[in-house]
């Protein structure tokens, strides 16, 4: 599995790549191999706020049909409607092609929260 440590990741596993007053988000490669086939995705409207814990959309897959949520509050800035139209893509580049959303940071402190790569990689070893 790959864990880009340029990232910061959730322990809902969403990684978020923080660009300025905004970030960018999208599921991680062990969400996506822990899913299966992911075969839909549903997702805020650009313009809605969100707010962090919150479930902001769901990802349909071959198991089940997961939640996804909120790693910070801000408000909607970009929707990746490829990832909408081709949900396969997040198995085939959870990282690049397939991000998820663009948002806007309400309050950046709330990126404190978030784990490192390595401590992402030591949370999902040990989470049992």
């Amino acid at each position: 599995m790959d864990f880009p440590e340029e990232l910061k990741y959730s322990k809902e596993h969403i990684w978020v790549r923080v660009e300025n007053n905004s970030a960018v988000i999208g599921i991680t490669d062990f969400a996506q191999e822990d899913l299966g086939t992911i075969s839909g995705v549903e997702l805020p409207e650009e313009g809605d706020e969100i707010e962090q814990d919150d479930s902001i959309g769901s990802i349909e897959a071959q198991k089940t049909v997961a939640s996804i949520y909120a790693p910070f509050s801000g408000t909607i800035q970009s929707v990746n409607h490829e990832a909408i139209d081709n949900p396969e893509l997040l198995n085939d580049d959870p990282y690049d092609g397939a991000w998820l959303l663009e948002v806007t940071l309400d309050d950046p402190e709330e990126l404190k929260n978030l784990l490192s790569a390595d401590d992402y990689i030591d949370y999902i070893e040990n989470r049992d």
